[in-house]
């Protein structure tokens, strides 16, 4: 059997976000994940965008809180996990910060699949240009401890999420096992990279909403997994960019997503 996975930035609540909500359900109708990582998550008093995006779906939800959101301090801004099957144990990580009042989350669960159990992780690191050592500091606490959560003989770990960071920067590099870091070393694969051609960008100034911020086409969004297990469990069949296209003038999000 196969089994897919989604990761998407939703940003938060900005704009039109009803009708931007409206075009990210249909995207998770077209594409039917199974268990999905949400980055730029809302939730306070009286309001849940995670809910809100599964309502009616049958799906098991979690959220972590990397912040108070700057616009209301009563919301939470954060990261959900929403997945097809029930979540038996989770688990929060703060990540390494500068200092400078940014701060940044992961949430991992362990759910239960047909597959058997399964860790999945998603997570937001650091997003300025110049915080690539912070986001340094941050990969090497996540890989740690995603990999300290895989269920032993089981499904390779998955972690998905924006790492705000282009696959040749160093930290990136050292999630796939491409160069260490702090005299560590880890590997998972890229989903994108090891099954796709092109460029595989999800920040894009097609979008009218990335291009707002003048920066550079790049791929920052990511699946990551883990090496296959015994007869190939966990073996990446396809993957591709979603949700990149506006109906009329929405756009989803100012991310595009990764599918695989």
């Amino acid at each position: 059997m196969s089994l897919s996975v989604l990761t998407l930035n939703i940003l938060h609540d900005y704009g039109p976000w009803k009708e931007r909500a409206a075009r990210i359900r249909e995207w998770l109708d077209l594409l039917d994940p199974d268990l999905v990582g949400l980055q730029e998550v809302l939730r306070g008093p009286g309001s849940d965008q995670c809910e809100e995006l599964f309502e009616g779906r049958g799906f098991h939800l979690d959220f972590v809180g990397a912040s108070d959101f700057w616009k209301n301090p009563e919301q939470r801004f954060g990261n959900a996990v929403a997945s097809r099957w029930p979540i038996r144990e989770r688990e929060e990580l703060v990540l390494p910060d500068k200092g400078d009042g940014e701060t940044r989350a992961a949430l991992s669960v362990t759910v239960d699949a047909p597959v058997g159990p399964v860790c999945f992780t998603t997570t937001h690191l650091n997003w300025r240009f110049h915080h690539g050592a912070v986001r340094e500091r941050q990969v090497v606490a996540l890989c740690d401890w995603v990999r300290g959560r895989r269920p032993r003989d089981g499904f390779p770990p998955i972690l998905v999420g924006d790492f705000n960071a282009d696959p040749e920067s160093s930290e990136i590099r050292y999630v796939k096992g491409l160069q260490s870091l702090e005299g560590r070393s880890v590997y998972f694969r890229d989903a994108w990279a090891e099954v796709e051609k092109g460029d595989g960008i999800t920040w894009s100034n097609r979008n009218d909403l990335a291009r707002l911020w003048l920066e550079p086409d790049r791929r920052i969004d990511y699946i990551f997994i883990g090496p296959p297990g015994t007869g190939g469990v966990g073996m990446i069949q396809s993957c591709r960019v979603v949700c990149d296209s506006p109906r009329g003038d929405i756009w989803p999000s100012d991310h595009f997503g990764v599918y695989t």
